[in-house]
């Protein structure tokens, strides 16, 4: 496990370099009006002197950084630290998502039969060859993303 191969004093060494990388990819002065923060501000946050070592970006701000970066930086370096696999869903990027839970219910009953449908030819011949697992693989992505939809309507609702 990468946890365990990365010793605790390097965590945060490791979380400051991803850190910075974030705040290149973006570009300094649009990092300092998305976050807020001033450019030393996010320079504490990446620096590697002793004085600054417990100190870290809010998740706020990692989260409007990314959104406006080429790749998720900090949020993937958390992943490798924890052995999870990130994954892109492009159906749409970065703006509200339309809809509520009922639209969501429907979306899950035709991408189920999606899978299933799927899942029957892929078995009619007792062999799932590795295209059909392919195909099966990004069915049942697409139900996983319609599941997430579903949790953050709900969680709209319950606010």
């Amino acid at each position: 496990m990468v946890w365990e191969r990365v010793h605790m004093a390097d965590i945060g060494a490791y979380l400051k370099k991803h850190t910075e990388a974030l705040v290149k990819d973006v570009g300094i002065e649009a990092a300092c009006e998305l976050t807020g923060k001033s450019k030393a501000t996010l320079g504490r946050y990446y620096s590697e002197n002793a004085e600054h070592s417990d100190r870290f970006m809010p998740v706020d701000s990692v989260a409007r950084l990314e959104a406006a970066s080429s790749y998720p930086h900090v949020t993937s370096a958390l992943a490798e630290l924890r052995n999870i696999t990130l994954s892109y869903d492009d159906r749409h990027p970065n703006h509200d998502r339309e809809g509520g839970v009922n639209s969501d219910v429907i979306a899950l009953s035709q991408r189920f039969a999606m899978l299933m449908s799927e899942y029957q030819v892929s078995i009619e011949d007792g062999i799932i060859t590795v295209n059909e697992a392919k195909r099966l693989l990004r069915e049942t992505v697409a139900l996983q993303q319609v599941l997430i939809d579903m949790k953050l309507h709900l969680e709209q609702e319950s606010a």
